[in-house]
């Protein structure tokens, strides 16, 4: 008798495409979480800014743009604030929502430029200033109120 020959089949199984339907990969989600990840603060959330075109993290006070700890409340970070209604130039804590009232007015026509560095008596961020390009720069405190700032008698 001859060997019977097993009937096998192909069958092929159509595949359904999902149109319109977003498929995420383990590698994408590890990299987006990363990404997502470094901007987190502790007690802050993310947001995206339709106006800078950016995710910003909201509901902290710790900004990216922050120049020393608030030498007041010490919970915010002292910034450079340009008013919307008047275009002047201060230096206030990012924490003001939270109470905190720490802000000093910034010379309006010179140009300047903070820096990161504290003063060694009220430890508010040093400024460097100019008004016209022959002069050299000036570095001074921020702080309006400082002792540093005081005009020093000549005897």
């Amino acid at each position: 008798m001859p060997p019977k020959k097993s009937l096998l089949k192909t069958i092929q199984v159509k595949r359904t495409v999902g149109r319109h339907v977003a498929k995420t990969t383990k590698s994408k989600t590890v990299i987006f979480k990363k990404e997502i990840m470094q901007y987190l603060d502790i007690n802050g959330y993310l947001s995206w800014s339709s106006k800078d075109r950016k995710y910003m993290i909201l509901g902290t006070n710790s900004p990216k743009n922050g120049l020393v700890e608030c030498p007041e409340c010490r919970l915010g970070q002292i910034i450079l604030i340009r008013s919307r209604t008047t275009r002047k130039r201060f230096m206030g804590c990012s924490n003001f929502h939270g109470g905190c009232k720490a802000s000093s007015p910034l010379l309006q026509k010179a140009r300047l430029r903070a820096m990161k560095i504290p003063c060694d008596v009220c430890k508010w961020p040093m400024i460097i200033f100019r008004y016209s390009r022959k002069q050299k720069w000036t570095r001074q405190c921020s702080n309006f109120n400082c002792e540093s700032r005081k005009i020093k008698s000549s005897k």
